[in-house]
């Protein structure tokens, strides 16, 4: 098991970043579907449970064109699909993802608060002495180029250079987080990501566990990189606004998904 904590300031209010991370998501999810694969939604409805309350989501990530072809050819039924199960109560939200293949033997678990700070409070998730003491605080900067790779580099997703319409924020220069604190008027929060990766593979799990933890702090970048510069598209969006939006989407996911299919579309194509 390696567990990992990863802190993304963002100018952004906790209130705001509500509606901006769900839209983010739908709006992620329709690019990642086609040719009878991507993202798959089975369940979005509100849960109460234990004196928590909020939103549950089931989605299914079909990823079948991700992997090498002979991967594709040699692979197990099954063994390309990762079932997602999350609890949005927010500002805590807890994501789990699993895979029917390698059932207990694989697992990934995302504990999420978000807090109006500046990325400076230690152990919000409330671990034990000795497990915190072994988790690596990791800080993401979305305002810094370097960063990313050259091949993830979109200019029009670039903090470092975007500058918001409606809300005057941006763009995210060197030391933009020195003159967020500095200015108490700014709406800002620190997204507290904390990750936990279970990869039991004999010979392979410690070099994949760290893997998937460069792979989630890749995502992370790349994810609230793009939620910054869409702020003008979903500022003015209510939760209401959003519920509508993720019922349209899902019937879009499934429409796309189910019409590759019947064409027969295939990862090669």
């Amino acid at each position: 098991m390696l567990i990992k904590e990863f802190r993304i300031v963002l100018p952004i209010s906790v209130e705001e970043y509500q509606v901006g991370q769900l839209y983010s998501v739908a709006e992620a999810s329709k690019s990642e579907t086609g040719g009878g694969e991507g993202v798959e939604v089975l369940v979005n409805e509100p849960y109460e449970k234990d004196g928590e309350k909020g939103q549950y989501t089931h989605k299914i990530y079909h990823l079948q064109s991700k992997v090498p072809g002979v991967i594709r050819v040699l692979a197990p039924k099954g063994s390309l699909e990762v079932h997602e199960k999350a609890w949005n109560a927010y500002p805590y939200c807890r994501t789990i993802l699993t895979n029917a293949y390698m059932k207990d033997k694989f697992m990934i678990k995302i504990e999420t608060w978000h807090k109006p700070d500046m990325g400076d409070q230690d152990n919000v998730h409330g671990l034990e002495k000795n497990a915190w003491k072994d988790t690596e605080v990791i800080h993401i900067d979305i305002g810094d180029r370097n960063s990313i790779s050259a091949k993830d580099y979109n200019a029009d997703l670039d903090p470092a250079i975007f500058k918001s319409e409606k809300t005057g924020r941006g763009p995210l220069t060197p030391g933009w987080q020195n003159e967020l604190a500095n200015n108490p008027s700014c709406p800002h929060m620190c997204a507290y990501k904390l990750v936990t990766v279970e990869f039991k593979w004999t010979g392979l799990q410690g070099r994949m566990e760290s893997f998937i933890q460069r792979v989630e702090k890749r995502l992370f970048n790349l994810f609230h990189r793009q939620l910054f510069c869409w702020i003008d598209k979903w500022i003015d969006l209510t939760m209401d606004d959003i519920r509508r939006m993720e019922e349209e989407t899902k019937k879009e996911l499934d429409e796309m998904r189910q019409n590759d299919e019947v064409k027969g579309t295939s990862a090669e194509d």
